[in-house]
């Protein structure tokens, strides 16, 4: 994504050959600047949402607010919502208001990434006493107080500490006030604050990376380098949207939901330079925490179609704006304030395949089935009591240590075009695995199982992704701990297409039996473990058009039984 080849724009609206080969090698380093600037962010980082999975985002933007580039390392939906939030700090600090030193700041999931857990920082970039750039970053904090990581919550109120956009250093001084305030409403306030100061660190670190750029290539601002880079993606983006067909095509994916199933509706149109989405006829937002704001909404929807559509197109203000998104105010994908967001990742993430399951209609061979897609994040909680629980259990959740981790886990996505679907990978977040022994050297945990979920991938011409089995306890066993929930397809699983069939549903429980809900904060008793199966990817294709030879080798594999390979496939083929 660091070069262009695009036609070249007319003569009056480009720069001269030697400058545009001057603009290049320029581009090719504000890519540098703006990944070093997540690196520095992965490295300063105190919670292992950003230190080990690379949950973040980060990139510069011009003075006016239209990002220019983006780091690769980070996800979707904290990128893509990130290139709209900065206009919204520029709404309540104009440009002429701002000072060399300052930083603000906001986790409003309204005007940043969609929900109160992720912080995402603004640092103004002066040059020659101008203003020249605007750096941005987000992460996704260990703790924000309220109930938790968790889909209870029935309004933002509950879901913890709302900041609005603010100062959060006045000219190099931090705002003694602003951080008081942060320290005193969660229950890691030494990991907060770190990762805070670290979303400091990487904007600063990609000010000073930029100011040396501009001094290299003799540049007084970006506003030149910026519009060139923002036009000439756009007009990519426009090449690369007229060779699909016009026309307009329906998808409906249902969701499993908190307490009853979701329906999301889209109708996806292809003109000759523009596609535009819209949700009309989704399902209403609910009283729980899995409601969407329509930025992250806008973030999923576009870097679904971009997967197909625009690929090689670098992603900034140019190439987005050829993507419009609607969806109807009040439903799902569009959350009034101040309904509950926490865990809008579950809707979120599934967007990619509901654009799919449209575009699909327009050029099968170049869209894959569905997959697990959002995330099966593990967060478990030690240390703190649990509504409804008896006194019992009440003692034994507060024997042992007071924890709070995340395990960023996955299922399989689905086959794609000539290929099976990845197994155990984050698609479409992109997020990393957090190791096991970093969980276990940082909390009371003990893993005893975590591997590939044989037939979980859906049986087709091309097999989906297979998902995984995890097995976990507390390392105590007079200790109790809460698993906080936020799961899907579990009732609904992964559709396959073009005759494959569907992948596993999901699964939660206890060994001793015990199903668990899919959503919610609910209690692992002292000396019980939690079972994790996470969902398979639909496979793609009549299974009956498999190879045999590679029937034979995932049954070597240990990635299909010899029952689903006689069942799913050799009947087929006989």
């Amino acid at each position: 994504m660091s070069t262009f080849t695009t036609a070249p724009t007319s003569a009056d609206a480009k720069p001269a050959g030697q400058e545009r080969i001057r603009f290049q090698l320029a581009w090719n380093r504000l890519l540098s600047v703006v990944e070093e600037q997540a690196q520095v962010l992965i490295r300063s980082a105190f919670g292992t949402a950003t230190r080990e999975a690379g949950d973040l985002s980060a990139g510069v933007f011009l003075p006016d607010g239209r990002m220019i580039a983006q780091a690769v390392t980070g996800t979707p939906g904290h990128v893509n919502a990130m290139a709209e939030s900065v206009k919204h700090f520029l709404r309540v600090f104009p440009p002429d208001t701002l000072k060399d030193g300052d930083v603000l700041l906001t986790n409003d999931p309204w005007k940043g990434t969609g929900h109160l857990f992720d912080m995402t920082m603004v640092t103004p970039v002066f040059h020659g006493g101008a203003l020249v750039a605007l750096f941005a970053s987000t992460l996704h904090v260990i703790d924000i107080g309220g109930i938790g990581s968790s889909a209870d919550g029935l309004e933002i109120y509950h879901e913890g500490l709302f900041l609005p956009i603010l100062r959060f250093f006045h000219q190099h001084e931090v705002d003694p006030g602003v951080l008081a305030i942060i320290r005193a409403n969660v229950r890691e306030p030494e990991q907060v604050e770190g990762d805070l100061y670290a979303l400091v660190a990487c904007n600063d670190i990609g000010a000073r990376r930029l100011k040396a750029l501009l001094t290299e290539f003799e540049l007084g601002g970006l506003d030149a380098l910026g519009g060139y880079i923002i036009e000439q993606s756009e007009q990519a983006m426009r090449q690369a949207i007229a060779q699909w067909p016009t026309g307009i095509w329906h998808n409906t994916l249902v969701i499993d939901g908190y307490d009853a199933p979701i329906t999301l509706q889209a109708s996806v149109s292809i003109a000759s330079d523009k596609i535009r989405i819209d949700f009309a006829g989704t399902s209403p937002s609910v009283a729980r925490g899995i409601n969407v704001v329509k930025a992250y909404t806008d973030a999923y929807t576009s870097f679904g179609v971009r997967c197909l559509i625009g690929a090689d197109v670098p992603n900034n203000a140019g190439s987005l704006s050829c993507v419009e998104v609607a969806a109807p105010e009040g439903s799902i994908l569009n959350a009034r304030f101040p309904a509950a967001v926490t865990a809008r990742h579950i809707i979120g993430q599934m967007l990619p395949d509901v654009v799919f399951g449209a575009l699909r209609q327009a050029r099968a061979d170049q869209v894959p089935a569905e997959g697990a897609s959002s995330l099966w994040n593990l967060h478990l909680v030690g240390g703190e009591p649990l509504a409804g629980a008896t006194p019992e259990q009440q003692e034994a959740l507060l024997a042992g240590p007071r924890f709070n981790a995340v395990s960023f886990s996955t299922g399989g996505t689905g086959a794609r075009p000539g290929k099976d679907g990845l197994s155990v990978t984050s698609y479409p977040s992109g997020v990393r695995n957090v190791s096991l022994e970093i969980l276990e050297s940082a909390n009371p945990l003990v893993f005893e199982q975590k591997e590939y979920r044989p037939d979980s991938g859906g049986p087709g011409t091309q097999r989906g992704g297979l998902g995984q089995t995890i097995v976990l306890r507390h390392a105590d066993p007079q200790a109790a701990m809460i698993v906080a929930a936020a799961f899907d397809r579990v009732v609904y699983p992964a559709r396959g297409a073009l005759g494959g069939h569907a992948g596993a549903s999901g699964q939660l429980g206890l060994q001793s039996g015990a199903v668990l809900r899919a959503k919610g904060r609910q209690l692992i008793p002292p000396g019980e473990r939690l079972v994790v199966h996470t969902p398979g990817g639909g496979g793609l294709g009549d299974p009956a058009l498999r190879p045999a030879h590679q029937v034979e080798r995932d049954v070597r594999d240990g990635l299909i039984s010899a029952d689903q390979a006689r069942n799913a496939y050799q009947e087929q083929q006989a």
